[in-house]
């Protein structure tokens, strides 16, 4: 998909077309950096808090310095998305790392790091997919595994190479064969009344989706819980789906060439919680941007 006619680039709304980023930034070079994408809904940034928050965590433990003003930037965000004139979309910002290392540039010193923002139109996932599976393809023991890196080249391999052979995403199992989630998905597999998903110390990353799920939205009558996952686990159970900021909670009709399960009561329920979560919290914060315009 290609993105928008403006970017936000450390504040400044400036053309998609034009450079921004030198040669000179080690984080463009090597990937030293965090993201995060976000969902946008009537011109709002869904969960921003969540967002900036994990980014934070991240960036933290990865030494990326970040904006001091998370307000600032978030003000920033709703000028690009009104500049772009596409108030639902999808949004990625990153944060990269312009000092450190043999092949950082001069400016670096005045200039930390670099704050970019770009938006696109939202990608149509369809109604349910289909799930190759990867194995070794994360090491859940590494102390970053759960960090939102701008160093992404293996996730996009596995995923174009899963397309190229006629799947949707791929699952990614940990050295000990254990599921961890997709390659932009986290992963949940329902039995009964109960959805389990791996814990992040099985190697996933901790999606703002799944931290819903996990943490705030409550349906009656089913519990999400973190559970190690194998893929005989994936197979047995009555529905698989997945989540991401862009997918909501997407049903897994087949996995590795295998019909999965297709009892989706578990997932619609949940599915019905988070909707009306995402629409109460739209609310307050339409509330809160009206108050702070006036």
């Amino acid at each position: 998909m290609a993105i928008h006619p403006h970017i936000l680039h450390n504040g400044q709304i400036r053309e998609a077309a034009g450079a921004v980023l030198r040669a000179g930034q080690i984080g463009a070079l090597s990937g030293w950096g965090v993201f995060t994408t976000l969902r946008i809904v009537d011109g709002i940034p869904f969960a921003w808090e969540r967002h900036w928050a994990r980014m934070s965590r991240d960036a933290r433990s990865l030494h990326v310095p970040m904006p001091a003003d998370p307000g600032a930037l978030e003000a920033g965000l709703r000028e690009l998305i009104r500049t772009n004139a596409q108030v639902n979309c999808t949004l990625r910002l990153a944060v990269v790392r312009n000092g450190g290392g043999m092949w950082e540039g001069p400016e670096s010193k005045e200039s930390p790091f670099d704050v970019i923002a770009m938006t696109a139109d939202s990608k149509q996932w369809g109604e349910s997919v289909r799930l190759g599976m990867q194995p070794n393809a994360r090491f859940a023991g590494n102390e970053f595994a759960g960090a939102k890196v701008l160093a992404w080249a293996q996730n996009l391999t596995w995923a174009e190479r899963a397309q190229q052979g006629g799947f949707d995403e791929v699952v990614l199992l940990n050295q000990h064969g254990l599921v961890a989630e997709c390659t932009s998905a986290n992963i949940f597999a329902s039995v009964g009344d109960t959805v389990f998903t791996p814990p992040l110390s099985d190697g996933c990353l901790p999606g703002i989706t799944r931290e819903i799920l996990l943490d705030v939205v409550r349906e009656e009558g089913f519990r999400v819980l973190e559970r190690s996952l194998t893929p005989d686990d994936l197979f047995r159970a009555d529905e698989v789906f997945i989540t991401s900021t862009t997918r909501d909670l997407l049903p897994v009709r087949e996995l590795a060439g295998r019909r999965t399960g297709d009892n989706g009561a578990a997932r619609r329920a949940l599915a019905r919680a988070f909707q009306q979560f995402l629409i109460v919290d739209m609310e307050r914060r339409k509330n809160n941007s009206i108050l702070v315009g006036r």
